[in-house]
């Protein structure tokens, strides 16, 4: 027997002060000492305005690993949340290949023994957190469980690990924004940041969400790899891992560094990500319009709005944008820990209330996979 569940409190962590676009290249740095041509056309295009580094300004140093930084998320539920039984985490680059970040993310706390369940991926990878803490809890394994999504990308994105930007993509990226998405486009979208959410059998406090559905689906069976890290990819499009890479062209092929496909990204991510999946949802779950009070999207740049709201229309689910909640232009992307820190803000804006229907979208372009969520105020 199944039971409900119940998103009791949300909590977020973003370190230091926000950093403005002006201020990027004074804490990441300068690629060959020399300002970047490109950085006000990619910006233009996000619609970022500011964003936070776990980078001390000081030294230029990484001042927390990514287990201290989701570990602060945890503590700012609260320190008297309860017993808690699940800690299901989810980030795209833990601190370590071995052990797991869950397990790290409980060293941090100091909590006595759980479960402690690690999901990898990229931006999925803390929505897929988020679904086996509710399946802990609705199935009775748990009394409460704890689900974080987190990221430090920051130290990835420092001019030492980027080669100088070629003069004729600057002239590209004026008439295809788009392209933006390879190397020099992350450092002026993706940052740092945390979050963290409580799940209970029972509503506690003024408000709770109830946690109605979570679906996810993968259309990694009909395209190949779109982003990806510590690979190479050949001319097929196959991956070669970093195990099969021997370690002297490690630096010499950028191994390490993430990277993407922006054709194929263009190409799919609205029909893979959102069209198809949403459609079948629609039908399965009798999804209407006007039952949906918020919808909260994970945009990895505002560039994607207009398409998404293009989508919504065509499979017959037009949200107005009034509706839509999303702080990318304030905090950056946050890849797994933007639904998170998106439905925290949201919540602490106090503009939810009860009865109040809630659907998160959170897409990811690794080899195309999404999620949304379903949840109801009371």
């Amino acid at each position: 027997m199944t039971v409900d569940v119940f998103l009791t409190r949300s909590a977020a962590y973003l370190p230091f002060s926000p950093v403005s676009n002006d201020e990027i290249e004074d804490v990441l740095g300068r690629v060959g000492g020399k300002d970047s041509r490109a950085r006000r056309l990619i910006l233009r295009s996000n619609g970022i305005q500011s964003r936070h580094y776990a980078i001390d300004r000081t030294t230029g140093k990484a001042a927390m690993t990514n287990a201290q930084l989701t570990a602060n998320a945890v503590r700012a539920l609260g320190d008297d949340i309860g017993a808690v039984d699940c800690l299901a985490t989810g980030t795209s680059l833990p601190d370590q290949l071995i052990p797991n970040h869950a397990v790290m993310v409980h060293g941090e706390l100091g909590w006595p023994r759980l479960e402690a369940v690690s999901c990898a991926g990229v931006c999925l990878s803390g929505t897929a957190a988020l679904k086996h803490a509710w399946l802990s809890v609705r199935a009775g394994d748990a009394q409460r469980a704890v689900a974080t999504g987190s990221e430090l990308v920051s130290p990835l994105l420092m001019a030492a690990n980027f080669e100088a930007e070629l003069a004729h993509k600057v002239q590209a990226l004026e008439t295809r924004p788009e392209i933006a998405f390879e190397k020099d486009f992350l450092r002026w979208m993706l940052s740092d940041g945390a979050g963290a959410v409580l799940l209970e059998r029972a509503p506690r406090g003024p408000l709770s969400l109830r946690v109605d559905w979570i679906d996810l689906s993968s259309a990694a069976n009909e395209l190949p790899v779109c982003m990806y890290a510590g690979a190479d990819r050949g001319a097929g499009g196959t991956l070669q891992g970093w195990m099969q890479t021997p370690s002297g062209q490690w630096h010499a092929q950028s191994i390490f560094a993430i990277k993407q496909d922006v054709r194929l990204l263009n190409e799919n991510i609205v029909r893979a990500t959102i069209d198809e999946p949403l459609r079948d949802i629609i039908a399965r779950r009798k999804l209407k319009v006007g039952e949906i009070d918020w919808f909260l999207p994970h945009l990895s740049s505002n560039y994607f709005a207009q398409p998404v709201e293009q989508c919504l229309e065509d499979v017959g689910l037009p949200i107005p944008r009034e509706r839509w909640f999303n702080n990318l232009a304030q905090v950056g992307n946050t890849g797994s820990a933007s639904p998170f820190i998106m439905l925290d803000a949201l919540l602490r804006s106090g503009r939810v209330r009860k009865g109040h229907k809630l659907l998160m979208f959170v897409p990811e372009s690794g080899r195309f996979s999404s999620g949304f969520v379903h949840l109801e105020a009371v």
